[in-house]
């Protein structure tokens, strides 16, 4: 496994990579990995001949109060993590690397990217946009691997390709869950054992929503109103929002007659988490 900090230097080992015609996988990370960033990778594994994976905790995704500083970075663990999993090169620049001094040119997805978390986080989108972007241009991978449980982010992403044209697929993995049936991620660090039990109320909502689908309930209003009686239940939980929109466009939709997705963020002490469902009615 080799480890490149510069643009230079990842474009020739992507180089070196894709001789004989290998197809290149790439998996965007900020690092802190876990068992769902592990399943993307063994599913670039599985589609390319030949894994990157980039670390980069990317500063212009971040609002001015939230947690760039103290997000967690666990360096060595992901590379002896990354490294059992066969990868083949980790991408992990600084940030004036992928930043220059006197950058001044973003992406931004229009629309979709003031939805949902782009409501909550302004600008959050743009710097996602903008880094995932930005390592296309520099791996030029064949696929993206990204996870389910960040579904606003594919929906903004999976925009951005089409419409400026990246010649990749985007491939999105289920979400990978705790056994009590709590997402993963890198922010569940920091949940005391308290606020870890608290949280379990994200995926109760998502599921009473998904029984009352099952019991022949199409209308969205009702369904939210479902999810919020479960999450009133948890006093220890501050509501940012829970809506059903469509996947891909992330509006609102007024029923769940055609696939819809289930989104919720709620704040469990001071940390904020996400999670969703894909709801299809009962055929």
């Amino acid at each position: 496994m080799r480890i490149v900090s510069t643009i230079a230097e990842a474009r020739g080992a992507v180089r070196a990579l894709r001789t004989n015609g290998r197809s290149i996988g790439l998996v965007p990370t900020m690092g802190a990995l876990h068992a769902g960033h592990v399943s993307l990778v063994r599913a670039a594994r599985e589609q390319c001949d030949a894994v990157v994976v980039s670390i980069f905790v990317n500063p212009t995704q971040f609002g001015p109060n939230e947690d760039f500083a103290k997000y967690p970075r666990t360096w060595d663990a992901d590379c002896a993590l990354l490294e059992s999993e066969g990868v083949d090169l980790i991408l992990a620049p600084i940030a004036t690397e992928m930043y220059p001094a006197g950058a001044s040119t973003f992406v931004e997805v229009e629309g979709v990217s003031d939805r949902l978390d782009g409501a909550s986080r302004p600008g959050h989108f743009r710097g996602v946009s903008t880094v995932v972007a930005k390592l296309f241009h520099i791996v030029s991978p064949d696929k993206a691997f990204f996870g389910q449980k960040d579904a606003a982010q594919v929906a903004v992403l999976r925009k951005m390709v089409r419409d400026l044209n990246f010649d990749l697929e985007l491939v999105v993995c289920p979400t990978v869950r705790e056994a009590d049936g709590l997402a993963l991620s890198s922010r569940n660090r920091y949940l005391s054992v308290e606020e870890r039990r608290q949280a379990l109320v994200l995926s109760r909502a998502l599921q009473r929503v998904e029984e009352r689908v099952a019991q022949g309930v199409l209308d969205a209003a009702t369904l939210i109103d479902d999810a919020l009686a479960v999450l009133a239940s948890e006093p220890g939980i501050r509501l940012d929002y829970f809506k059903v929109v469509d996947p891909d466009t992330l509006e609102d939709v007024a029923d769940v007659r055609n696939s819809a997705l289930a989104a919720i963020a709620v704040f469990v002490g001071p940390t904020r988490l996400i999670d969703n469902a894909v709801i299809a009615p009962p055929r």
